[in-house]
């Protein structure tokens, strides 16, 4: 079934070190790194055995990338990105990359929402459908979760744009609720809102392991850092909330099998 309207298709890290990026989520997460084919930049792609998953950029000190810090942007594929960043800048947010054509790959703006969210809206142009968030597969993207200042102002500007339906809620005491999202009938992530003093909001990303704990050691024993976890949640499965040796946010969903 192709992608559609509102789906997550692509993740993209953006670092000042795509050699040391590239080597830390092979040991990580078990991707393997290869150039892009015709691209301007030393973009690489990263990968499981048998589909490509994300993406890494080196930031430039040029106007596409001022002011950003190594961090993780989703892409969403959309049926016009003309018409979604002209909407998205009514709603209240930004652009920051007009609409441009990579060729043979697709159509692509960078924007924000109004709480200064960075992410992509894209159109692809090549056949196949995107598995890079498949919730089964390992090495591939599990969960997408956003930390906001305004979880309701958030909500609304994203079910506007992509189609998402505000889905069940878990209560988190102090913190309000997380607010589950679904789309098409699957549930694709969440919100909730920024924790006072926190990191500012953001993305962040998880993606599926084989062993939480075996992923632990490797985060650890490669320069990263782990804020949180591993953590159980539900579903029998344990996350981790991390940072690769550049600064990037990153999170980290699977199974403990010990």
């Amino acid at each position: 079934m192709p992608n559609q309207h509102g789906d997550f298709i692509w993740y993209e890290l953006l670092t000042t070190d795509a050699d040391a990026a590239s080597r830390f989520y092979g040991a990580v997460i078990g991707w393997r790194v290869r150039p892009a084919e015709g691209s301007d930049r030393d973009y690489r792609i990263l990968g499981t055995g048998d589909a490509d998953v994300a993406g890494v950029m080196t930031i430039l000190a040029d106007t596409d990338c001022v002011g950003m810090r190594p961090g993780w942007l989703g892409y969403v594929g959309v049926t016009d990105v003309d018409a979604t960043a002209a909407e998205v800048v009514r709603a209240g947010g930004t652009q920051y990359v007009a609409p441009t054509d990579i060729p043979g790959v697709g159509r692509f703006a960078m924007v924000s929402d109004p709480q200064g969210v960075a992410f992509y809206v894209m159109r692809g142009a090549m056949e196949g459908t995107s598995t890079s968030f498949a919730q089964a597969k390992p090495g591939h993207c599990h969960w997408n979760e956003l930390a906001t200042n305004d979880q309701g102002a958030a909500l609304a500007f994203y079910t506007g744009l992509l189609g998402w339906e505000k889905g069940d809620a878990m209560p988190m005491g102090d913190m309000g609720d997380y607010q589950f999202i679904t789309h098409h009938g699957g549930m694709i992530g969440a919100m909730m809102t920024r924790s006072v003093g926190g990191p500012p909001p953001a993305w962040t990303f998880y993606f599926g392991v084989e062993d939480i704990d075996v992923a632990a050691r490797a985060v650890s024993g490669n320069g990263g850092t782990i804020h949180h976890g591993p953590a159980e949640v539900p579903g029998g499965v344990y996350i981790i909330v991390a940072a690769d040796p550049q600064g990037a946010q990153f999170g980290l969903v699977g199974p403990r099998k010990r």
